[in-house]
């Protein structure tokens, strides 16, 4: 495939990076082009894969957008803004993730008629499965209340499928990494109940990268790509594991701390389907928390474990469920807690 000419938008984030990564193990770096603002990062990314192509702009730049499309053969679709920034700055979000998408495929369209199109989409999109959390493709799309980026990934698939050009859709779940995590109010957004269906960065990367010649395959098609049964975990749990070898001890912050309802994730029952065409799964639940456990130096968490009282006293002020309760804020006590809020 070095013949392939193949775009990555979105290349200095986690999963984008990763995926420039193992393209550029694979393919002559000639083939290669990433789409990034120019920024710091960008610019010392690009620097550490020599004879990779760069086109700097902002992906809501229709003309920049466009140039970077001409004459590709692949276009992997990463660039998002994401949450929590996502829900803070929803009109960013939109800018970036919906018309941002709308660019990248009318500059394939002009300039790239006959090139494919990867694209990144998200469980948020199936919004809150507790109740059911068996997710296949077909379910219906109903993000949770307040989430504007399950939203905008609703409508740039839809600017997709009625688009003219040949594309994929994946769905991602709960993507996890080493060391590329902040800490946000995000965390408590989730019920502790959750069910959850991981995939490793470097897992989704190799999803993408392994999916170059195989369109006639994923051609018009979307799937739900996660790690599988041996990725599956509740929320709780995983918070568990993660404290532990953090040193954070145990999870024991206030009643009312995390939502009881509006979020997402839930287990891919289908998720085997695209497994089965591009094998990109080769990461467990437990492989992934021993590579998390060695990026945790010792003396860290040596030190944490004596100061994770008052860090988790400074965590706990993020939590919006129990802001809403201590305010008794009507709307947003219905939004994380619902019926389920027995004050």
């Amino acid at each position: 495939m070095n013949d392939k000419k193949i775009l990555i938008t979105g290349a200095t984030g986690a999963i984008g990076g990763e995926a420039l990564k193992q393209l550029y193990d694979k393919q002559e770096a000639s083939s290669i082009s990433v789409f990034v603002r120019p920024s710091k990062k960008a610019k010392k990314l690009v620097r550490t894969y020599p004879g990779v192509q760069v086109f700097y702009g902002s992906i809501t730049d229709s003309e920049a957008v466009a140039k970077a499309c001409t004459n590709q053969d692949y276009v992997i679709h990463l660039a998002a803004i994401i949450p929590p920034l996502a829900d803070d700055k929803p009109e960013m979000a939109r800018a970036v993730n919906v018309e941002g998408t709308r660019n990248v495929v009318k500059g394939m369209e002009a300039n790239a008629p006959n090139a494919f199109l990867l694209y990144s989409s998200s469980v948020a999109i199936y919004g809150d499965r507790n109740k059911n959390p068996d997710i296949k493709t077909t379910d219906e799309l109903k993000p949770s209340v307040g989430d504007d980026y399950g939203q905008t990934k609703v409508e740039a698939e839809k600017i997709i499928r009625e688009s003219k050009i040949n594309w994929t859709i994946y769905r991602l779940s709960a993507i996890m990494g080493i060391g590329n995590h902040k800490v946000s109010k995000l965390m408590f957004h989730m019920p502790l109940e959750t069910v959850m269906e991981i995939a490793t960065v470097r897992d989704t990367a190799r999803a993408f990268v392994n999916s170059i010649g195989k369109e006639a395959q994923l051609e018009k098609k979307t799937f739900n790509l996660g790690g599988g049964e041996t990725c599956r975990i509740t929320y709780i749990d995983f918070m568990t594991r993660a404290f532990d070898l953090y040193g954070m001890g145990k999870i024991d912050f206030p009643k009312y701390a995390f939502a009881k309802i509006n979020f997402h994730c839930g287990n891919y029952v289908d998720g085997h389907l695209l497994e089965e065409i591009v094998h990109f799964r080769q990461d467990t639940i437990d492989t992934y928390f021993e590579r998390f456990g060695k990026a945790v130096p010792g003396i860290q968490r040596f030190f944490t474990k004596l100061v994770n009282k008052p860090v988790k006293m400074y965590l706990t002020k993020l939590s919006e469920p129990l802001i809403a309760h201590k305010k008794q804020d009507k709307e947003m006590i219905a939004r994380f807690f619902g019926s389920e809020y027995d004050a």
